[in-house]
């Protein structure tokens, strides 16, 4: 409506002034609602004409959007192992920061795990201890097993030294029966050195293998333990947490609540543009918004990135071939929208429902000495309307109360 005002100015008033002073022409006379069209047929169709050309050029340079929202993340409040709820540490609606506890689970089979990996850690200690004193007894062993061996090593050398100088007092039997002593007592030697070394190897190897072993079940037993509290991943607010002692949640089946994250969804917004802004929308144009949830305030914002897919040609693999004449609604331009100054949007609630200009400005283009004055003339054009449109969103943020509580009803 602005647009077509604006034009008739220059045209539909034009030529009623030639009619009413140069030609002598009355309204309520000559120029009547019968004879209205023949008498300012050239004013009215150059309206037309002017105004459809202005609307146009309006919003293309200068893209317009409904679809505007600041979307936010949430997260569900989910347990990773099912159980029922035996402690409640949170209520809806309440602001909990990073890593506290919300809700903790029945643990008495994990509190049973934790005992018996404990159980098995002394075990393994206890093991250690006895493998200790059988090494002091191996190291025994072998002294006892060294000292016979070296007292019948002497014996036999003895009787042999009196075999060799003729000695009746030597019997063969005798010095038959010290080099089987002798052999004996090598063997018992061995022997007790092979024990020594076997409790060596298990103090070394086996026990800390068994300590590694129960240790690594202690802090499953742990893991699984933490499992049964609950806490929230980020510094948010309880939402749809009705969660009470005695409730069974899953993580399959049955959440607990949704968390809303703090700092999700603010200072940014997302915003579905007409396809044909594609060729006219770019990173770091300015804009302006205006939400419900604030309607008679007008945020400044600059584009920060424009999604290079439409989302209405999305396909996913199935046993149907798509058929293109199903996909009966033109997907939007995904624009994503920051406030151009600090601070602006914080009084902005996340989800809110928004309007958008985004305005061409080519005054870069304007500083081009070479740029021929019709090219000059459009560009300066092209940016002088944009006001149009920034006056039009200004008068539809103050009409959107009354369109949305009396006209709606809503």
């Amino acid at each position: 409506m602005l647009e077509t005002m604006m034009c008739a100015l220059i045209t539909v008033l034009p030529d009623y002034l030639f009619r009413r002073y140069f030609q002598g022409k009355r309204i309520g006379h000559e120029i009547t609602l019968f004879t209205m069209w023949y008498e300012l047929r050239w004013g009215l169709t150059a309206c037309a004409i002017l105004a459809l050309t202005v609307i146009t050029t309006l919003f293309y340079f200068h893209p317009a959007s409904t679809n505007v929202a600041s979307f936010f993340r949430t997260v569900t409040i989910l347990p990773q192992v099912g159980g029922r709820v035996s402690e409640v540490f949170v209520s809806n609606n309440e602001l909990v920061t990073a890593g506290q506890p919300i809700f903790r689970l029945e643990d008495s089979s994990q509190q049973a795990q934790v005992q018996a990996a404990n159980a098995k850690i002394a075990e393994v200690q206890a093991s250690l201890k006895v493998a200790e004193t059988d090494l002091a007894e191996a190291d025994a062993g072998i002294a006892g097993a060294r000292a016979s061996l070296a007292q019948a090593r002497e014996d036999l050398e003895r009787n042999e030294t009196l075999r060799d100088e003729g000695s009746s007092a030597v019997r063969l039997a005798e010095v038959e029966r010290l080099e089987n002593l002798v052999a004996e007592r090598e063997a018992q030697v061995v022997a007790s050195q092979a024990q020594k070394a076997a409790v060596e190897q298990q103090i070394q190897e086996l026990i800390p293998a068994q300590m590694a072993s129960a240790i690594a079940q202690l802090d499953a037993a742990h893991t699984e333990l933490e499992k049964t509290l609950i806490v929230a991943g980020v510094t948010g607010t309880i939402e749809q947490f009705g969660l009470q002692v005695g409730d069974y949640v899953s993580p399959l089946l049955r959440p607990a609540g949704i968390l809303v994250p703090s700092f999700s969804g603010r200072d940014r917004f997302t915003a579905g543009f007409n396809q044909m802004a594609a060729q006219v929308i770019k990173p770091g144009m300015i804009g302006e918004i205006g939400c419900m949830t604030r309607p008679f305030k007008v945020i400044p914002v600059v584009v920060v990135n424009v999604q290079d897919v439409i989302p209405s040609g999305q396909i996913r693999p199935s046993d149907e071939l798509r058929d293109l004449q199903h996909n009966k609604v033109p997907g939007t331009l995904t624009v994503y929208l920051e406030p151009l100054y600090d601070g602006v949007a914080d009084h902005i609630p996340p989800g809110s429902t928004c309007l958008a200009n985004v305005y061409t400005d080519n005054h870069h283009k304007l500083e081009d000495e070479t740029l021929g004055f019709w090219n000059k003339a459009f560009l300066h054009v092209v940016d002088t309307i944009g006001v149009v449109h920034a006056a039009g969103l200004r008068l539809r943020l103050i009409l959107m109360p009354v369109n949305t509580l009396v006209l709606t009803g809503h």
